[in-house]
């Protein structure tokens, strides 16, 4: 089988909506697929890019070998695909969790503490202080498990904890 051929099956795609794709007639796509003629260099970069092929495997007879590699390609490009809607869902939540905390929000002190903490992140969000000091109070505070925590950070979260510890010992942090 052609592998132009077996890509449309894989996809669950007509000639015609392919032909429609690349603004062509569908003869051209029957073509293609009988190997009566080659696809048009022009198109094999789009064919590439509509279905996340390489372009190797549109006009060549594939194997079973070169099938699983298609599979795989098309699982790789869905993956991909679902870890970036995971990733805005992520980001809704966030922004939604967010949301309810500032609604609840009734002292001027609280709004000044979150406008603070919005400075440092717009301007030092990507620094590792940063990053690892928030690390460091989710587990003090026992927001997340152990186990999210860092390698790289492990060393600052345990100096923070001693550090938040000996604060609070001495009187100088409240809870």
């Amino acid at each position: 089988m052609i592998g132009l051929e077996y890509i449309l099956q894989l996809y669950g795609m007509q000639h015609q909506d392919l032909a429609k794709k690349l603004g062509i007639r569908k003869q051209n796509i029957n073509l293609w697929i009988k190997g009566k003629q080659d696809i048009s260099k022009k198109y094999l970069p789009e064919l590439s890019e509509t279905f996340g092929i390489g372009e190797s495997y549109f006009q060549k007879e594939l194997d079973d070998v070169d099938k699983l590699v298609v599979q795989k390609q098309k699982l790789s490009r869905e993956l991909r695909d679902i870890n970036d809607i995971q990733f805005e869902i992520s980001k809704a939540k966030v922004v939604s969790d967010f949301r309810d905390i500032i609604n609840t929000i009734t002292h001027d002190f609280d709004v000044q503490m979150y406008e603070k903490s919005n400075k440092l992140f717009e301007a030092y969000g990507d620094k590792q202080l940063i990053k690892d000091t928030i690390d460091a109070l989710s587990h003090y505070f026992d927001v997340l498990p152990d186990w999210v925590a860092e390698p790289d950070s492990d060393n600052f979260v345990q100096e923070f904890l001693e550090l938040v510890d000996k604060y609070y010992k001495d009187g100088h942090l409240r809870g």
